[in-house]
């Protein structure tokens, strides 16, 4: 028997959602190599606070790396391993020496809003084939990341309103 017969999940129905969590792992791999990057190379006023929190960011980035890696795995799917495959479908693209705190929390939302999108997506996929698993994983970054959104965009507000 194959790991899906005993989730109870139908190969062909979670077809979509292993083609979705292939995308997404190829997109964190990105976006945890981007992370990498900022926390080694910003500059200036906000040094201090960006560059202990680009570590905290990209070391819960390689915790989803792995939890959707192993949930590739759960659903009968190999995950690529590659990062020259990786680079042929992520969407999210490779940044190098950002140094500005500003210019990297810009990035960072950005990356951010189009995860937040992919991940809502996968939501649907799974909830179509009865995964429930793959969907609570999901809402569970959702959470995460739209807590980190609302902070980033707070961090980043230029001035107060009175």
């Amino acid at each position: 028997m194959k790991t899906l017969d005993y989730l109870h999940l139908n190969e062909a129905k979670v077809a979509n959602v292993v083609s979705a969590l292939n995308q997404l792992l190829a997109d964190f791999q990105v976006h945890y190599t981007n992370l990498r990057g900022m926390h080694w190379n910003i500059k200036g006023h906000g040094f201090f606070v960006l560059h202990e929190k680009f570590e905290s960011m990209y070391d819960d980035t390689a915790e989803k790396v792995d939890e959707i890696a192993e949930r590739l795995l759960m659903l009968g799917s190999a995950p690529e391993n590659k990062f020259s495959e990786y680079l042929k479908i992520a969407k999210i693209k490779e940044v190098s020496n950002i140094s500005c705190g500003s210019e990297a929390v810009d990035h960072i939302l950005e990356t951010y809003g189009y995860l937040i999108g992919e991940e809502r997506k996968v939501i649907e996929l799974a909830n179509e084939a009865g995964d429930d698993a793959t969907a609570d994983l999901m809402t569970g970054y959702l959470k995460e990341q739209e807590k980190m959104v609302w902070m980033l965009v707070a961090f980043s507000t230029k001035s107060c309103e009175k």
